[in-house]
């Protein structure tokens, strides 16, 4: 079907292409194949058949300032309408709690995917249109568009490279290669979707985008496209809207996509592992790479669920047995009735009934409406955390972050406002206090502090006049570098002149800020044919390579080494302790001849001389202080991570409150960090962590695998008693691996690259700390929630099964009937988890330290609660049971015959049991012995509209369920009785509460993940891949049908060799070469590597046969792909798997 489709597809951009042929200068298959090319390759591909990639641009109708065509998008959704089926009794009611559940999944499902398109809407890449740059969503990207791509972009598309400075480009996603690609114009101008720039930037024109780009390609061939095809064959034929726009506008070629394909396709090129679509191997592959861990929630309840059901099963055999046995010893034995053939069918349906209630027993015991409560939960709080500017990406994350006990924060923009203002500079000798006034500074100096602020920054950012009336000015792009565009501003000077006198195209090289550089340089071509260079960053980094300064005249004066000293005595560290990131800002000029060599950086960024030292401000958030000193009341650890020097961090962290003056605690550098934690071999070692990790507060001038050491160092550390729980918070490309490593990674919506996002677990939408704090509370929210609706459902386990146990032995019926049970088991699984699940957090919980992994789900007030309101239940029910009928002067409902109408007196019982069960739904609002069970009740709408829903249809299924219920309608003063009854739930629980639980020394507490459990077994054997047993059973499938080609190779070659008469060796070779061709496409996923060489090279050389099942026995280590005859990749193999070829040797293996 797949295939079928493609080939619709393909005869379709033909025909489209037919149509432009004469509009533009090239096809789309011509664009498609030159995408294919690498590196020279390519380049004498585009010299030949175009020209450049100008001459490209200009067929495309395109130029880096030409307007561009938008195609707008529509999208349809249909939703499928739920079914209305009637049917018997106990059917509706096992419909119910199946229609209630599926309706719950669904809207989590739909939930989700809402969020999964909120992140894809808000992919946006920046464009050049109509020689303006705007930024436009990735679905909207069209070919022939003019993209900008810098440093932490993820590609969404693919193109050509046509100008830029110092461009790499991680290529890992498409070809394996982890090395960081170099592009440049002349040599390897080809820019792939779903690559990742990890340095430098430039633009480029689009060449392909959706399905026909290279990662759309690869999607093709998993399915994807066939699927999306296959849903627009549905919709009918392509939109006419669209078709009109292109007919109107020329826009690009690749348009023969539907909008809801074009948005499909990027959506899966923006995230390569997470497309809806992307085939069981990518799930495969983000379930690997996230999280290895279950989340401890789900330890516990898995755990929990397993030994309740055991428990259930028991029980349900039991009365099974114990029914049957009184029946048959009964009737058999004492009233000595023989078994007559006309009345097998009574006892055949005596035999059913009691088989009926062990079912009944077994359903009302197990609690089905665990893992609803948990998706509810969970599906409910990052709906609401949406509120609070947390994009959840990974539901478990959410109820992690309640166990958090450790967070590492970023310091910039995070702890900060992210918007910088210089307030100190140090220029000509002198150190001004206050932005100086432009007068007091030599114009020589001036106009090269203002070229080299200009020129040395991305001409992406600027500052724009503020949006409102009296607003700031709005920074655009890096804000350090609008912090110091901002203090050219400050002097009265202004850097568009200078910028529009020097365009980026005329830039003669750039050296990008990285980690490792910490600086940025740009040089320029003088008009005298000399260079010159301008450098800024870090001043402590900048200064060592100056061995000038301008004095007060605009002249460079020697600067030694000591002066240097003196500087950052007298200078930099007072900046530094006022918390002021302090950027030295230096130029370098060159001769013309003879020319320097550029790529010898060390040489080229040395002998600097500086122009001015800046302290520029960034200030702390108003809430955060607050919001830390809730995370440190709430038992969390904040340690700020941050690339600034020390001074500056330390003096941040004060005023953030992380740190107190007269505390013991540690403030260290990376460097000093990595001495202190590696051993005489440069090893890092865990015990030398222990040792500084619980001190550290602030570590400065940490690169991005200081920060990675320090979150792998707090997860692994054996020196707590509970394990510790990180979160971790990054914007940075480089911040990934630590994103990825911490229990719960948070990214910046703003600030944040692509490539952090998708590390991340949750985005922050607004980059702010406090975010952080409420997402704890969601967090510890979740927990409680959940613990809640155990207390309320295991009470009512507890009682239902009990009653129906002995009911069923004493009476030899249970009081409670089948359909009821159901009804039951209705609201107390499904209805109390939308109720108790659905409770708002409060600032209470920030009051208590983390739960950690080894706190039970069910802690002993708990089981006071359970057991002491089942003994309230019990009772009243079994008093209602054998003297109900004497208090209401009714008939009594006891050993009823077979078919006899519903009772009154069992109707009663039925009825008291359900009120209670509301009743004790109220005290369940709290777990931990507080008094006051309605605090806050009318802040969660959706319990109450429960409570009183369930109420009413008990009064509707008692007065009018008649048979199907078992019910017989009841007089006002029996409802009276039944509501007064229930409500005594109420007082019982103050009387339950009255009693310390530490005095209940018996109570054991349950759903306690023990050590060993902690460590899951994947972390044990990680090399080792998991796979399903759904997967195993197809792979078992490929290496049956393998083992079968390779015997009849086998065969036919023996046969062959005897025809010809060649020696018999001949075909023992050759199904040597076939095994190890097997073995080889085989992707040995298992770490024990088996050679066959050895195994068929024996000196005693085993007979053909004897060889292949020595093969089979070692095939079946490694799942094999198989490759098949002379069919290409993507051909239907055995068992509908699509097959693709591997090239031999691909992962390098040797045999």
């Amino acid at each position: 079907m797949g295939d079928m489709t493609n080939s619709d597809f393909y005869s379709k951009n033909q025909r489209n292409e037919s149509s432009h042929g004469g509009e533009f200068g090239c096809t789309m298959e011509e664009l498609r194949s030159l995408m294919e090319l690498r590196g020279t390759e390519a380049v004498v591909k585009i010299k030949e058949t175009y020209g450049d990639t100008e001459a490209i641009c200009r067929r495309l109708k395109t130029s880096p300032v030409e307007v561009m065509g938008e195609v707008s998008l529509g999208k349809d959704e249909g939703e499928a309408e739920a079914g209305w089926i009637e049917g018997a009794a106990i059917l509706l009611s096992v419909i119910c709690v199946v229609l209630v559940t599926a309706f719950n999944d669904w809207s989590k499902e739909k939930q989700f995917r809402g969020l999964q398109s909120r992140i894809e809407q808000e992919q946006k890449f920046t464009v050049v249109r109509a020689g303006q740059v705007v930024q436009i969503p990735v679905a909207e990207i069209v070919v022939g568009d003019i993209a900008q791509v810098k440093y932490g972009d993820l590609l969404p598309a693919d193109g050509l490279f046509i100008q830029g400075n110092d461009l790499k480009i991680d290529e890992s996603s498409l070809t394996g290669e982890s090395d960081q690609v170099r592009k440049s114009v002349d040599k390897d101008p080809m820019l792939l979707s779903g690559t990742h720039v990890m340095e430098g930037s430039g633009r480029m024109v689009v060449t392909a985008v959706g399905v026909n780009s290279q990662t759309g390609i690869i999607f093709t061939l998993l399915g994807a496209g066939g699927e999306e095809e296959e849903k627009k064959d549905k919709k009918g034929k392509h939109d006419p809207l669209t078709d009109q726009e292109r007919s109107s506008q020329d826009v690009s070629i690749e348009n023969t996509l539907s909008a809801k394909q074009q948005d499909g396709a990027a959506a899966m090129e923006m995230q390569p592992l997470k497309s809806a679509e992307g085939g069981d191997a990518d799930d495969k592959k983000k379930a690997n790479m996230h999280k290895k861990e279950k989340s401890v929630l789900q330890g516990k309840l898995t755990k929990l669920a397993v030994q309740i059901g055991k428990a259930g099963l028991v029980m349900s055999a039991i009365t099974v047995i114990i029914l049957v046995l009184y029946f048959t010893v009964d009737t058999f034995v004492v009233n000595k009735k023989p078994w007559l053939p006309e009345c097998t069918p009574v006892y055949v349906q005596y035999f059913v009934k009691f088989f009926i209630i062990g079912v009944t027993v077994l359903v009302v015991a197990v609690p089905e409406g665990l893992p609803l409560a948990v998706t509810i939960s969970l599906a409910y709080s990052v709906k609401k955390m949406m509120k609070d500017n947390n994009l959840v990406r990974h539901l478990d994350a959410c109820e992690t972050m309640g166990n958090a006990t450790a967070i590492c924060s970023d310091k910039t923009g995070t702890l900060t406002t992210n918007r910088m203002t210089v307030v100190q500079a140090y220029i000509g000798d002198v150190h001004y206090k206050e932005i100086p006034d432009p007068s007091s500074i030599n114009a020589k100096t001036m106009e090269l502090l203002v070229n080299a602020i200009a020129i040395n920054s991305a001409y992406t950012t600027k500052i724009l006049p503020p949006e409102k009336e009296g607003a700031l000015p709005r920074q655009v792009g890096n804000k350090t570098e609008c912090g110091l565009l901002g203090f050219v501003l400050d002097l009265k000077q202004d850097y568009e002149p200078v910028r529009s006198q020097m365009p980026e195209e005329k830039l003669y090289k750039v050296y990008t800020f990285n980690s490792v550089r910490k600086s940025m340089s740009t040089v320029t071509k003088l008009p005298d044919e000399s260079f010159r260079m301008y450098s800024k960053g870090a001043s402590e980094i900048v200064l060592k390579k100056c061995c000038k300064i301008l004095n007060g005249a605009g002249e460079p004066r020697v600067f030694r080494p000591r002066d240097r000293d003196e500087m950052v005595k007298k200078v930099i560290e007072p900046m530094a302790c006022d918390g002021l990131r302090t950027i030295c800002v230096a130029y370098r000029d060159f001769p013309s001849s003879p020319e320097p060599d550029w790529d010898n950086e060390n040489d080229i960024l040395n002998d600097l001389t500086c122009i001015c030292v800046v302290g520029i401000e960034d200030p702390v958030r108003p809430e955060v202080p607050e919001a830390i000193r809730k995370c440190q009341r709430a038992g969390i650890t904040v340690r700020m991570v941050t690339g600034d020097n020390i001074n500056t961090a330390r003096a941040i962290a004060i005023k953030c409150g992380i740190i107190h003056p007269g505390e013991d605690f540690l403030c260290l550098e990376g460097k000093e960090f990595n001495r202190r934690i590696r051993n005489e071999k440069g090893e890092i070692e865990q015990e030398r962590i222990d040792k500084i990790w619980p001190k550290l507060r602030v570590l400065a001038r940490s690169s991005p695998t200081d920060k990675h050491t320090l979150v792998k160092g707090i997860i692994d550390s054996t020196h707590t008693e509970q394990r510790q729980v990180v979160a971790v918070t990054g914007d940075g490309t480089n911040d990934g691996p630590a994103l990825k490593k911490a229990d719960v990674g948070f990214a910046m919506g703003i600030a944040g690259t692509d490539v952090a996002k998708e590390a991340s677990d949750i985005i922050l939408t607004d980059d702010n700390f406090s975010s952080i704090v409420k997402a704890v509370m969601w967090g510890r929210n979740v927990y409680d929630s959940i613990s809640k609706f155990l207390q309320f459902q295991l009470t009512v386990n507890v009682v239902a099964v009990i009653v129906a146990f002995t009911g069923a032995c004493i009476t030899q019926d249970s009081p409670l009937k089948a359909v009821q049970m159901l009804w039951v088991n209705l609201i107390m699984d499904t209805f109390a988890s939308l109720a108790l699940a659905t409770e708002p957090p409060t600032e209470t919980l920030l009051l208590r330290k983390p739960y950690g992994r080894n706190k039970p789900l069910i802690s002993r007030t708990m089981m006071k609660n359970i057991l002491g309101h089942a003994v309230y239940q019990l009772t009243l029910i079994f008093t209602l049971l054998f003297v109900g009928e004497k208090m209401f002067q009714i008939d009594s409902g006891r050993n009823a015959p077979l078919h006899s109408p519903p009772s009154e007196h069992y109707t009663i019982i039925f009825n008291t049991f359900v009120m209670m069960q509301l009743f004790n739904e109220i005290n369940a609002r709290k777990i931990h012995g507080e008094r006051n069970v309605f605090d806050g009740i009318f802040r969660n709408p959706i319990f109450c509209t429960i409570v009183l829903g369930t109420f009413a249809i008990q009064i509707v299924i008692v007065q009018f369920g008649g048979k199907p219920f078992s019910c017989s309608p009841l007089q006002l003063d029996q409802w009276m009785w039944c509501i007064f009854i229930g409500l005594g739930e109420l007082v019982w629980g103050q009387v339950i509460a009255t009693i310390p639980t530490s005095r209940l020394k018996f109570l054991k507490e349950a759903g306690r993940l023990t050590q060993k459990e902690e460590i899951p077994e994947e972390e044990l054997n990680e090399d080792v891949e998991e796979i399903d047993h759904a997967e195993r059973e197809l792979r078992r499938g490929q290496i049956l049908w393998f083992r079968g080609l390779n015997r009849i190779q086998t065969q036919i070659e023996v046969v062959n060799t005897f025809k010809s008469g060649a020696s018999f060796q001949g075909a023992l070779r050759r199904q040597s070469s076939v095994t190890s061709q097997s073995q080889d496409v085989a992707n040995l996923s298992s770490p024990s590597r088996v050679s066959l060489s050895n195994a068929l090279s024996s000196p005693t050389s085993l007979p053909p046969a004897a060889a292949g099942r020595e093969c089979e026995s070692l095939l079946p280590r490694a799942p094999p792909t198989p490759v098949l005859g002379g069919q290409g990749p993507g051909h239907q193999g055995h068992g509908g798997q699509t097959v693709m070829a591997r090239p031999r040797g691909l992962r390098g293996h040797s045999h």
